[in-house]
């Protein structure tokens, strides 16, 4: 009939449209099936080509073009027609896709009647907007990767020309360098103490950890030793980093059980003190659990006799500076008052000794920073380094020197040449502090002119590389 020749003519125009099977494209159309119904048929290209490629524009037309052609029949459907009586029943769509050879998308279109069927091409609109958002979504894809791609080959470009062993050389070579420019600044005299840097959270409320306090040294190993009465397990971290993470660590158990927190690292050797006695032990040979060295030190008060104001057995703190080994501790002789003792490192002999006159129990903690012993005047918050013994002039002074005890509880604190820095175990967090040393440098003189003597601060922040 006249309506369905007019479908028909319009599906004749499509062909026109589209007339290249030499695209991957075939259309076919009858004027009408043997049931009467008219019938158009494409082979659409693969869902997957580029939406650039002139057969998705196609594709994209015909959808334009049977959408127009479903708001004509419509259209037709709502007008005053003569003949809609008679099409009553006759008008339905029906829309299938088939996958041909497993590539290209055969489009099957046929419309015939029904009555109060809803003529309709949203089925063909619906996958056609799929396939419009896969296309998309692959070309975001395949730009990111192409961005990801540029980014891996300029970090190749960068770092590709170096392996691992000739960086970590690299490392050891800066680091060595870096030690070098800070022993040729010499000793100086602390005066401030920077802001807490807060490496690790662990353990309990006392304990002590340590780097190799000797210079130069390339021993990156980290070492914590949890708690102050009978201790015997030493925790070895191969570096820092590995410390901060809590990973790639060895435990040894000590032979003999330590009191207090004052350990120290020195060469390769652990040196502590022994519990309930005031013996020394050096050992070094971790793995064996084999004494190395042990010595008493004579006179001197233990088990919680003359302790720092915390307690915790501290009576003997042993450390290490620019100078060589130390202990920090007290005698009934000396009434309390602090007395400082050089050790040989090796036979664990007292080189010389010197009174400070502060007694000990008053103190919350105590370094050694070139030759100099350094007094806080309480473990808790709001201390201050207080008091000051230089050795090499036998002569102290009272400073007030704050810095910040963000934990609250300080029950170990010694300083590492090697780093510049202070590390304390505070209230079971492990936190380093920057110190701030005045140098005084005297320049060679001239000839026929005064010796010339430059005065400057040297803030050290070698040590913040660990809080990143």
């Amino acid at each position: 009939n006249a309506f369905f020749s007019h479908w028909c003519n319009n599906i004749t125009t499509l062909v026109g449209l589209y007339p290249g099977s030499e695209e991957g494209w075939q259309v076919y159309s009858t004027a009408s099936d043997p049931d009467g119904r008219c019938v158009c048929t494409v082979v659409a290209p693969a869902q997957n080509l580029c939406k650039r490629d002139p057969r998705s524009r196609q594709l994209r037309v015909l959808t334009e073009q049977v959408g127009g052609l479903t708001g004509l029949i419509q259209e037709y459907r709502g007008s005053n027609h003569t003949d809609t009586g008679s099409l009553k029943g006759q008008i339905h769509t029906n829309i299938t896709f088939v996958f041909v050879n497993g590539s290209d998308l055969a489009l099957s279109w046929s419309l015939a009647g029904a009555e109060g069927a809803d003529v309709s091409a949203a089925p063909l609109l619906s996958v056609v907007d799929q396939y419009r958002v896969d296309v998309q979504s692959l070309g975001a894809l395949r730009a990111e990767l192409r961005n990801l791609t540029l980014l891996l080959a300029s970090i190749q470009d960068q770092v590709g020309a170096y392996d691992y062993e000739e960086l970590q050389q690299r490392v050891l070579l800066l680091e060595s360098r870096l030690h070098g420019c800070m022993n040729k600044l010499g000793c100086g005299r602390l005066t401030a103490v920077s802001s807490p840097i807060t490496v690790r959270a662990s353990g309990s409320r006392f304990g002590s950890w340590m780097t190799d306090a000797m210079i130069p040294s390339s021993d990156s190993r980290v070492w914590s030793m949890d708690g102050y009465y009978k201790g015997r397990r030493v925790m070895e971290f191969r570096t820092m980093a590995d410390f901060t993470k809590g990973q790639n660590f060895v435990q040894h158990l000590l032979p003999q059980p330590w009191a207090g927190t004052g350990h120290v690292v020195y060469n390769g050797s652990l040196y502590y003190n022994k519990h309930q006695s005031n013996i020394l032990v050096r050992n070094y040979h971790f793995r064996s659990r084999t004494v190395v060295l042990q010595r008493s030190l004579s006179g001197a008060g233990y088990n919680n006799t003359f302790p720092y104001s915390w307690g915790g057995s501290s009576d003997i703190d042993l450390m290490a500076d620019e100078m060589g080994l130390w202990a920090v501790y007290t005698s009934i002789p000396n009434a309390g008052n602090i007395l400082v003792s050089r050790l040989d490192p090796v036979t664990l002999e007292v080189m010389q000794s010197w009174d400070t006159g502060f007694p000990k129990r008053s103190a919350g903690e105590a370094f050694m920073i070139c030759g100099t012993l350094y007094v806080t005047n309480s473990h808790l918050a709001g201390a201050k380094v207080h008091f000051a013994y230089h050795t090499n002039t036998s002569a102290y002074e009272y400073t007030d020197i704050p810095f910040h005890n963000q934990y609250s509880h300080i029950s170990m604190m010694d300083y590492n040449p090697r780093e510049r820095a202070l590390f304390t175990w505070n209230n079971g967090h492990q936190v380093l502090y920057n110190v701030t040393l005045f140098h005084v440098i005297h320049e060679a003189p001239a000839a026929h002119h005064h010796t010339s003597v430059s005065l400057f601060f040297h803030a050290h922040t070698c040590s913040q590389r660990h809080a990143r």
